[in-house]
């Protein structure tokens, strides 16, 4: 009898177990390979976004593998909603202990060209919108019985050139992370940040024509010549939720296999490639990489 295929963490099992988590944004890309991590370790989920027909469809992935998860369809940049839910949440299930602020997007667009409307509809979707998750978990149940919280940002070191929005966006949420961490810390709440760079997730396959041939060359900008998967992401994130990390607080870990350094006066050396972390049983490769 062939054995039901499993998330292949490099994680102790069972370290999460009767621990409540909280993923943002977990119906698709790094926010559902986060979930299943999670749920395969021993926590109980709670997947939310804007999509309940994806939030569904990754519950029932989970519940298919053996975890446990719940979802909830709202808008983390609707104040009212993330009060309303956070409470929900707390009252049916318990403690929520870690928090994944993974809900994002942006669009590429030259500074001159981005509108007023635009930009506050990225800071809202990559910074406000978690800002309020952040706020609602800490009052509503954090702020009691302690746990970690691990916020989304990007490669935005150097800048964000055609993505000034969400570069102002991201690098106000690892300010955030730095002033939440030092603010909390009396309760026993770590928060800290991950920023990724260039990851082969589903994200990649809502971009327009014009930008295809330009992802499909990405990796030659990486010193280890690859993308990152969604498993090298959220094996960062789920060390930064675990008890190991438990003296880390207010970081921003960089994951973008060194594309942010060096520059053209030392290119970086041509090679085939590293080998990846593919641990993520359930991972699908977007389709303008195939």
């Amino acid at each position: 009898m062939d054995l039901q295929p499993q998330y292949r963490s490099v994680f102790a099992p069972g370290l999460f177990a009767g621990r409540l988590v909280w993923v943002t944004g977990g119906g698709s890309g790094i926010g559902r390979c986060v979930a299943h991590e999670l749920a395969a370790l021993g926590a109980r989920v709670v997947i939310s976004g804007r999509s309940a027909d994806k939030l569904e469809a990754v519950a029932a992935e989970i519940a298919a593998d053996g975890g446990l998860c719940n979802w909830r369809a709202f808008d983390i940049r609707d104040e009212e909603a993330v009060k309303a839910q956070v409470a929900a949440v707390v009252a049916e299930l318990g403690p929520v202990r870690g928090l994944v602020n993974n809900a994002g997007g942006q669009y590429p667009s030259p500074l001159q060209a981005i509108a007023k409307r635009g930009f506050e509809a990225v800071v809202a979707n990559n910074l406000t919108g978690g800002f309020l998750m952040m706020r609602e978990l800490f009052t509503q149940s954090m702020q009691a019985h302690g746990g970690a919280i691990v916020n989304m940002t990007a490669d935005f070191r150097n800048g964000m050139p055609g993505m000034a929005h969400s570069g102002a966006a991201r690098a106000g949420m690892s300010n955030l992370t730095m002033s939440a961490a030092y603010e909390w810390a009396h309760a026993g709440v770590r928060v800290n940040a991950v920023a990724p760079g260039w990851v082969a997730s589903s994200g990649m396959d809502r971009y327009g024509e014009a930008i295809r041939p330009l992802i499909r060359q990405l990796k030659n900008h990486v010193p280890l010549r690859r993308l990152a998967s969604e498993a090298e992401i959220s094996a960062a994130i789920v060390f930064l939720l675990s008890p190991a990390a438990a003296f880390i607080t207010g970081v921003t870990l960089q994951i973008d296999g060194g594309a942010s350094l060096g520059g053209p006066a030392f290119p970086s050396i041509d090679h085939p490639g590293t080998a990846p972390f593919d641990g993520f049983h359930r991972a699908i490769t977007p389709e303008v990489l195939r």
